[in-house]
């Protein structure tokens, strides 16, 4: 019985590439399935990231400090104190806005369904 040399492709391979195919299937197969798991774990970090109270402090911080150092350029009175009110209406919306995800997708779904 004679062995055959692995480097050496059968005449089947050689034909038709039979090995390589099915062996770059896999592997494709693999590459996708590892992009497709990394992927998932980003958008699970960029969703958590979107919804921390850490994020929407920042956020109410920021838009205090940018209004209110507008409001002290153009010289409103009591800048400081006239800038908590946007800043407040801001955190209230982001905390108001899953409840509006919601709904939204509730009745985009009925319509989808009622399309069908």
């Amino acid at each position: 019985m004679t062995t055959r040399n692995p480097a050496m492709p059968s005449l089947c391979e050689a034909c038709c590439g039979i090995r390589s195919v099915a062996g770059n299937n896999m592997e494709n197969l693999e590459q996708k399935i590892q992009k497709i798991e990394e992927r998932n774990e980003r958008v699970e970090v960029d969703k958590a990231w979107e919804t921390s109270w850490i994020r929407r402090i920042l956020l109410a911080m920021f838009t205090y400090i940018s209004i209110g150092v507008y409001m002290w350029a153009i010289e409103i009175t009591r800048p400081w104190l006239n800038a908590v009110v946007p800043a407040i209406a801001f955190m209230l919306s982001t905390l108001t806005m899953p409840f509006f995800k919601k709904l939204w997708l509730k009745n985009k779904g009925r319509s989808v369904r009622d399309s069908e």
